[in-house]
C-alpha cells in the first residue's frame, strides 16, 4: 500500500497531536510552546464602525499586500483574510453599518479544539496562528470558526510581483487567515490594516496590549461601551466593536 505525502503529514500529525484512536487508546500529545511569545501581552484590536466608511478599503487592501493573499478574480477561489461586511438594522430603525471581519483570534478558539494536527494554536500572548507544516486541510477548523474567517487554498497560490518577504510562502492544501501580521507585532509594530485605516481611512482601528492598563485601547475599552460578534457562545473574542 502507499500513501501520498499529505497522508502521511496527516498520520504524523495525529500521532503528534495525541488524538484519541479509541477508548482507553491515546497518542503521545506533543509539547503546545512552540513560541517565544510573552504571555505579558493580551494583543486585541478595537474597530470603531462610527469611523468605518463603507466605501473604504484601505484596510482589505493593506492586508492583502503585506501577506500576499492576491485576488484572482473567481469568488470560488478568492481569500480573504480580512473582509467588509453590512451590517442592516432588522427593526427598521438606526443606520446601517460597516465594518471589517476576521479572525477574532478567541481566547477559547473552536477552530483549535477541533483541529486532530494541533496545527490551530494558540500563542501565550493569544494570538490564534496556523501551523502550515502541520495542517492537513482537513477543514474542521473552517466548519467550528463561527465568524467565517478561514480559508483553504485549493490551488498553487499566486505570488505577487511585489511580495512581502517578511511572511512565510503561501502553501496548496492548507488553511490561512489573519494572524494579526504577527511579524510586525514581534518586530513592535501593529497590524497594516490597523496602519492603513489611520493613514488612509478614518482611524477607527485601533490595536494595542489589553494587558497594559496605561495602553489606549485599554483605556478606551474602559471608557465607551463595546461589544463582540457572537458574545454568546463565550469565546471571549480578542476584536471588539464600538457603535454596533
Amino acid at each position: 500500500m502507499t500513501m501520498d505525502r499529505r497522508t502521511v503529514l496527516g498520520l504524523g500529525g495525529m500521532l503528534a497531536a495525541g488524538v484519541v484512536l479509541a477508548p482507553g487508546m491515546r497518542l503521545i500529545a506533543a509539547p503546545n510552546d512552540r513560541t517565544d511569545a510573552s504571555e505579558k501581552h493580551r494583543w486585541a484590536m478595537l474597530i470603531d464602525v462610527n469611523k468605518c466608511n463603507p466605501e473604504c478599503t484601505s484596510c482589505t487592501q493593506a492586508c492583502r499586500k503585506e501577506n500576499n493573499v492576491p485576488l484572482v478574480g473567481d469568488p470560488q477561489r478568492d481569500i480573504h483574510w480580512i473582509r467588509k461586511v453590512e451590517l442592516h438594522n432588522k427593526e427598521g430603525y438606526g443606520p446601517d453599518r460597516s465594518l471589517p471581519v476576521m479572525c477574532n483570534h478567541c481566547e477559547h478558539p473552536p477552530c483549535v479544539h477541533v483541529c486532530p494536527t494541533q496545527a490551530s494554536f494558540v500563542r501565550k500572548d493569544g494570538i490564534v496562528l496556523v501551523d502550515m507544516h502541520r495542517c492537513i486541510g482537513c477543514r474542521y477548523c473552517m466548519i467550528a470558526c463561527p465568524y467565517k474567517a478561514r480559508s483553504l487554498v485549493y490551488s498553487k497560490p499566486l505570488v505577487p510581483p511585489d511580495a512581502n518577504p517578511r511572511v512565510p510562502i503561501r502553501a496548496k492544501g492548507v488553511v490561512e487567515k489573519c494572524t494579526f501580521c504577527v511579524h510586525r507585532i514581534d518586530d513592535g509594530g501593529e497590524p497594516a490594516c490597523v496602519e492603513a485605516c489611520r493613514k488612509e481611512g478614518e482611524g477607527g482601528m485601533l490595536f494595542g496590549d489589553l494587558n497594559d492598563p496605561k495602553s489606549e485601547i485599554s483605556i478606551r475599552v474602559r471608557q465607551v461601551q463595546t461589544t463582540v460578534i457572537r458574545a454568546d457562545l463565550g469565546l471571549k473574542p480578542r476584536v471588539r466593536y464600538q457603535g454596533i
